[in-house]
């Protein structure tokens, strides 16, 4: 059995994506992406899946114990199911563990978002704090990213402006993508001039929040190639975690992306990550972390000429966040990687409507947990 292709991704399902989903709870949503990612993959989740998992956060559900509130709507009532509190490409790891440890042949992976109720992000932000040292009164909590960005700027030779030109190819993306939230036509300008959120970072460059759910579902590679004649293998997937202190962060890179990418790549035998990927799916955040992220996962030495040059565009040499990416989507906390995953499948299909590339073969995705944490996955997707 080759050991890039021991687990595969057979199903997908997502609800609909808006900025504001009333009259629907999440678990509601949650439903809807379950229904739709069993019929893509052909399962009864009562009587064929082994395992669930859903990735969530008690502080954004509004609830104790979230785990309580999973199983109905995912059809794992009396199941093993857990919740993991991290983002969705962790749930994702954790369900390529299960399946390699044998505790089960097919496992399901949900996480959600239904930020249209939460009365204040920032304040759930800054909860992630050290009380004492980061949590600072009466200061806006994105302060981090603000800092990130400017000793990220000074010491990669980016540009502000290259920045802005992230915003304005992924809000562009977003203008095909029929499930993104905010696709839009804005200028550098725009951009540049747009309220300033935490020097030098503006408001247009950080991604706003959307509502959704999605599901994913996995199989061993023995039951992969009987449930599906169209399997997404994982062909590697690492995650990594620096310091959780802000005080000991370095912030001239993207050390948790750097350092998951190698072990990933090593696992789907990639060895020059810029000729052999056809496509990626990258934390944007904010329009930095894109850069950043770019020039951490081997993609290209200096990302903001790559990006401005067109490089990172949906006809150029490497398309970055052709979905539109969290700017252009729509940014779902710990469902946000989930969803690069559901789109990058939808790629890899052949099945991304007007934002469809001609025949890729391989990608990678990789999440960010967002501020004030240093942890993301990475993880190598081909068919």
């Amino acid at each position: 059995m080759p050991a890039n292709q021991q687990v595969a991704i057979v199903g997908v399902g997502a609800s609909k994506f808006n900025t504001v989903t009333s009259g629907l709870s999440y678990k509601e949503m949650m439903f809807d992406a379950a229904v739709k990612a069993y019929a893509d993959a052909g399962l009864d989740p009562r009587t064929d899946i082994g395992s669930f998992i859903c990735c969530a956060e008690d502080f954004w559900d509004g609830n104790s114990i979230t785990d309580e509130y999973m199983p109905d709507q995912l059809g794992a009532k009396l199941r093993p199911l857990f919740t993991v509190s991290g983002d969705g490409l962790l749930g994702i790891a954790h369900a390529y563990m299960h399946i390699l440890a044998g505790v089960a042949d097919i496992v399901a992976v949900e996480s959600h978002s239904k930020l249209s109720d939460v009365v204040s992000k920032k304040e759930i932000i800054n909860l992630g704090y050290d009380p004492v040292f980061g949590r600072l009164p009466h200061v806006d909590p994105r302060y981090l990213a603000g800092l990130e960005m400017r000793r990220y700027l000074e010491e990669s030779g980016n540009t502000h402006e290259e920045c802005a030109e992230v915003v304005v190819k992924n809000r562009g993306n977003a203008l095909r993508n029929e499930r993104a939230v905010y696709g839009a036509k804005v200028s550098t300008k725009d951009v540049l001039e747009s309220e300033e959120i935490a020097s030098p970072l503006t408001k247009l460059e950080e991604s706003q929040p959307a509502d959704g759910s999605v599901v994913v579902v996995l199989a061993s590679r023995r039951r992969a190639r009987k449930i599906s004649d169209r399997p997404i293998w994982i062909s590697g997937i690492s995650w990594f975690s620096d310091t959780p202190n802000a005080e000991e962060m370095d912030f001239g890179q993207a050390r948790y992306a750097l350092h998951s990418s190698i072990k990933a790549y090593k696992m789907a035998r990639v060895t020059n990550p810029s000729k052999q990927i056809d496509f990626a799916e990258v934390d944007d955040t904010y329009s930095y972390k894109e850069l950043q992220h770019i020039e951490a996962l081997g993609l290209a030495k200096h990302a903001g000429k790559f990006v401005s040059s067109g490089k990172g565009d949906p006809d150029g040499v490497l398309p970055v966040n052709v979905s539109g990416g969290s700017l252009g989507m729509g940014y779902f906390i710990e469902a946000t990687p989930l969803i690069k995953v559901y789109e990058a499948v939808l790629q890899l299909r052949g099945m991304s409507g007007k934002n469809q590339l001609p025949n890729p073969k391989r990608c990678v995705v990789q999440s960010w947990r967002g501020i004030p944490t240093q942890s993301g996955v990475t993880a190598i997707l081909s068919r």
